[in-house]
């Protein structure tokens, strides 16, 4: 429970910030001298520290939304001239992603479940009604199934092409994922079943012609990353349906505006992903090379991805990770 007199000790500061603040919106930073560009600088760090604190109380919501806001305001006057940092971009997909990921490893365990009940009713449907693969698939990608030929030749041939191409549709499809999760969830539901029964549908349609390996030797080189990048892009959807259906004490536009921010960050750490997905899709996976070879690169390249989503990595001090927490929320910078 946060104390009045605590209260009242902290709010000169709160309003010192404010006023260093609206005098940078009149006149710009060249008004402030160098104490108050020091001083702007150690109130903003104290304010976030405070923030942390607030937060803790439900009784000073009010006040944690004042804070988040004020802060807000001082993160984009102290940065508002820095440039984009390489060492920033690496520190937030090396240091902080992992964070992220692991802070919404329930939303993305929920959209890998719904893939995987959707792939086995595929594989379920396709096994005990043979017709129900032809109105799915189509006759002529049937077809070629049951003539034991893979549908992928044709990739070989425009490699560069293809694998731009595929980069566009997998990101396309994770960004689609992400943005239904504004339809309360529903949208982000139907593409991860959609896609497990699509999953499911082709793998028991090539079980049942004899082309399992084929197949699996093609989808596992980058599909160890590129279905985890979907999952991934499922459970940043669900961020965004949370916020909407669950805003607890903060306003509903407040909530989804904060797990909005936050789903975007985990979002974007599918993008490398995707990437290298799309480029081995292109020239490794219809390549005639040696299935063990296809196999042993999908187990190094999972091994490396799950390595890299739960190696340990120290926390933050509790003032950077309250910074951190309304940069996040605000979605103020990468």
């Amino acid at each position: 429970m946060i104390s009045t007199r605590w209260l009242q000790q902290r709010k000169p500061y709160w309003t010192k910030l404010e006023e260093l603040l609206n005098l940078t919106n009149r006149q710009g930073l060249k008004a402030l001298t160098r104490y108050d560009l020091q001083e702007l600088s150690l109130l903003y760090r104290q304010a976030a520290a405070d923030l942390a604190a607030i937060r803790q109380d439900p009784g000073s919501v009010h006040f944690s939304r004042y804070l988040n806001q004020l802060l807000t305001r001082a993160h984009n006057t102290i940065y508002s001239g820095q440039r984009a940092n390489p060492r920033q971009l690496l520190s937030f997909f090396w240091i902080e992603y992992p964070r992220i990921f692991r802070r919404n490893l329930n939303h993305c365990s929920l959209a890998t479940a719904i893939f995987v009940i959707g792939a086995f009713l595929g594989a379920v449907l396709t096994y005990q009604d043979p017709d129900f693969k032809v109105k799915f698939l189509g006759p002529q990608m049937v077809e070629t199934i049951e003539h034991r030929q893979m549908w992928t030749h044709s990739v070989v041939a425009i490699k560069p092409l293809a694998s731009s191409s595929i980069m566009t549709n997998n990101i396309s499809v994770g960004f689609t994922t992400f943005a239904m999760g504004i339809t309360a969830g529903i949208g982000t539901i139907y593409m991860m079943l959609f896609n497990g029964l699509l999953m499911g549908v082709v793998g028991m349609a090539c079980r049942l012609a004899g082309m399992s390996l084929q197949l699996w030797s093609f989808v596992i080189p980058h599909g160890v990353l590129e279905i985890p990048a979907i999952f991934i892009a499922g459970g940043a959807g669900f961020r965004v349906a949370q916020g909407l259906l669950f805003p607890g004490l903060l306003p509903r536009r407040e909530s989804l505006a904060r797990a909005g921010a936050e789903a975007v960050r985990l979002l974007l750490g599918t993008v490398p992903m995707l990437i290298v997905a799309g480029v081995i899709e292109a020239f490794i996976s219809p390549t005639d090379l040696a299935v063990s070879w296809k196999f042993s690169l999908a187990a190094a390249l999972f091994t490396l991805l799950i390595v890299y989503l739960f190696r340990p990595i120290p926390e933050p001090s509790v003032e950077r990770r309250a910074s951190s927490r309304v940069e996040s929320e605000n979605g103020i910078k990468v």
